[in-house]
């Protein structure tokens, strides 16, 4: 009795035992299924201290990212642990796209990025990057391998309909965050995931405002029907080739910078005079000239969208100078010195009306090189197509582009000494110097080679370097220059075009003023050229009478809104 007794004395303490080993047994359990998922978080955390700057907007911006995404995936599939990994997977493919375009144009990646990509943005990567396929295959192999294991081993599941609230709540937050704290579109930045949730609410207010482009409402007025006559120019119509001279200016400009005996004379025309260009973009973005130059209109009436105006205007914009040249007879051709897919160049010239487009890969080029070989280019292609017809050649220098802080090709100018500036301005007075001998060398290459043809070349800058802004007035603040820059200050947007010829003379240079706006320079052109304006261009043409050579700055913007509205009206431009 007394070994029974003894022995129903110890079932209670070894079943008591026994539960709680179980209940440990179970919390560790549960304990390393929660390891995964705070080791996730915890690399999110890392990541928002190496990404982040430690200010109120970036950080609370980061935060509120991460806790939508979170609940997005959450509410498709109820597991956190999976979802923080799909999470952290698409936080550092942010972080890295938005390095890589910080590296190429000096900007982070933004939310207008993810609106108009289009199939060349990808060309683009891959072209640069042969090995993306295989880097991009590996880790997404181990990205599924991740998955399948935390999908084991994540047995916690969260109600689908709390997960949409707390999203809700989380992006409501976003969006009062970025109604305080706006998005400033600028070219630097490493704030990547704080300033792409900012922008994504910026970018949607404005689309929903005024859609890609402003233009008013109702406009009254109506281009003419376009004339199916055929086109009837002045006389015997000359090869037109227009020269895109990079980060081209006078420095002259700048009140403490040493020149080297007789600079100035590149930035002169035919009859001798300087003209100045107002462009619309600061220290850098060639494409914004590219497409002035083109269609004949403002990047600035695209608003905060005027950094990707060739991507947005590709196949919707199709009024421009190629289109107009093409109906006069020519055959259009580009040389540009970069890869095609860059901002959908290619595709934007060639819904823009050039019919061959040549970029560095179709011409052989490096990445950068002098201006020579690409005047080689357009030389061995007149020769080749110059039977045909006149022609409309645009070349795409590259050679003044920055960086300025090393020597490029010192074996083209050996007898250059520098001039006791600092290394960048005698690196950028070096590089203008071979510019300008280079453009002397084709001028006399045309007039040796095509005897007795008609050429009539049209050069501008697309933009002053980066270092102008130091250069300019050297002893203001970095506060003033700034509130210079943002009042679009046109000290720092001047450049120059000129006109240049070989066996022909102008026909008509009346609209050639001292001072004019960039979309003008098309007309200009065609002026000059002696052929007529189309009913676009003519309409065009009051505008610069009434304003005297402004466009945009016309009345805050408002002749531009009116333009636009008519070429939408007749159809020249669609989707927009």
């Amino acid at each position: 009795m007394q070994i029974r007794q003894s022995t129903k004395e110890k079932v209670p303490f070894i079943s008591a035992l026994t539960s709680r080993w179980a209940a440990i047994t179970g919390a560790l359990r549960g304990f390393w299924h929660i390891i995964p998922l705070a080791i996730l978080h915890l690399a999110a955390l890392v990541l928002l201290a190496l990404t982040e700057d430690y200010e109120f907007p970036y950080i609370v911006g980061f935060l509120l990212v991460w806790g939508i995404v979170n609940c997005a995936w959450l509410a498709v599939l109820r597991r956190p642990a999976v979802s923080a990994m799909l999470s952290l997977a698409m936080i550092v493919a942010l972080i890295e796209v938005s390095k890589y375009k910080v590296s190429v144009v000096a900007q982070t990646a933004n939310f207008i990025d993810v609106m108009v990509m289009d199939p060349a943005t990808v060309a683009y990567l891959l072209a640069l990057f042969p090995g993306l396929r295989v880097y991009m295959a590996v880790a997404l192999g181990l990205l599924v391998s991740a998955l399948v294991l935390l999908w084991r081993l994540d047995v916690l599941r969260l109600p689908r309909m709390a997960a949409t609230a707390s999203g809700g709540a989380l992006l409501a937050g976003l969006v009062g965050l970025s109604f305080s704290h706006p998005f400033a579109y600028g070219w630097y930045g490493h704030t990547y995931v704080s300033d792409f949730a900012r922008s994504g609410v910026d970018a949607v207010r404005e689309f929903a405002k005024n859609g890609y482009m402003e233009s008013d409402a109702i406009v009254t007025e109506r281009l003419k029907t376009m004339s199916d006559a055929p086109c009837k120019p002045a006389g015997k119509p000359p090869h037109i080739i227009l020269v895109h001279d990079e980060s081209s200016f006078d420095v002259r400009m700048a009140p403490k910078v040493k020149l080297p005996a007789g600079y100035g004379h590149h930035f002169r025309s035919f009859d001798g005079k300087q003209r100045n260009l107002i462009v619309e973009v600061v220290g850098g973005g060639s494409w914004y000239t590219e497409f002035n130059i083109l269609a004949g209109l403002s990047t600035r009436s695209f608003g905060k969208f005027a950094y990707f105006v060739t991507r947005i205007a590709t196949g919707r914009v199709e009024r421009g100078l190629p289109t107009v040249l093409r109906r006069c007879g020519y055959r259009t051709f580009s040389l540009y010195p970069y890869h095609g897919a860059f901002l959908s160049a290619r595709s934007y010239h060639t819904t823009a009306g050039v019919q061959k487009f040549f970029d560095m890969n179709d011409m052989r080029a490096a990445e950068f090189e002098a201006d020579r070989f690409y005047y080689d280019a357009a030389l061995r292609l007149i020769e080749r197509e110059r039977g045909s017809g006149p022609m409309f050649v645009y070349v795409y220098l590259s050679a003044n582009h920055s960086p300025y802080t090393y020597t490029f090709k010192p074996e083209l100018t050996p007898g250059w000494k520098d001039l006791g500036n600092s290394l960048e301005v005698d690196e950028y007075l070096r590089r203008q110097a071979l510019s300008e001998q280079d453009y002397k060398d084709f001028l006399a290459s045309l007039e040796r080679s095509f005897p007795g043809e008609p050429f009539m070349l049209v050069r501008y800058g697309d933009h002053q370097p980066y270092l102008a802004s130091r250069i300019l007035e050297p002893d203001i603040s970095q506060a003033e220059l700034t509130e210079r820059l943002e009042a679009d200050d046109p000290r720092y947007l001047t450049t120059y075009y000129a006109i240049d010829t070989i066996n022909f003379t102008p026909v008509n240079v009346a609209s050639a003023l001292d001072t004019i706006e960039v979309p003008y320079v098309a007309m200009v052109l065609l002026e000059s050229a002696g052929l007529p304006l189309d009913a676009s261009f003519a309409e065009q043409k009051k505008i610069f009478q009434r304003c005297r050579g402004l466009f945009y700055r016309c009345a805050n913007g408002a002749e531009a809104r009116r333009f636009n509205r008519m070429l939408i009206d007749a159809g020249l431009i669609k989707g927009l």
